[in-house]
């Protein structure tokens, strides 16, 4: 059987970073109104940064390109990691499962780089 990709939303990485930025969403919903415009803003983006950048990073022409859009995709992941801790810490909101989520997404994207980048 052969498998081929014709679109991000193909993707393994892409289809677990866009349940990411779901479950993200409903974690935010939770946040106390003060947060609105800090942390709830912040982690959305966050959310939304993986998946666009795996989007248009996959839709480049040129390897460098692609490889330069999934660093920016793995740096989100460790900023949502920092603000879902902040969630836990400060709110005592339980996100044990999207930090599984992202540790997954963040192998995931760190292969695709390892493979896009050329030998040292």
């Amino acid at each position: 059987m052969t498998y081929s990709i014709k679109s991000y939303k193909d993707l393994i990485v892409w289809q677990k970073g866009y349940e990411l930025v779901k479950q993200v969403y409903k974690i935010t919903s939770k946040l106390p109104q003060a947060e609105v415009f800090a942390l709830q803003s912040q982690m959305r983006r966050s959310a939304v940064s993986i998946v666009s950048n795996i989007a248009e990073g996959s839709s480049r022409k040129t390897r460098k390109d692609y490889c330069q859009f999934m660093h920016i995709a793995y740096g989100s992941t460790s900023e949502l990691e920092t603000q879902l801790f902040l969630c836990k810490d400060l709110y005592n909101i339980p996100v044990e499962s999207q930090l599984e989520l992202i540790t997954e997404v963040s192998k995931m994207l760190r292969a695709i780089i390892n493979k896009l980048e050329p030998s040292n």
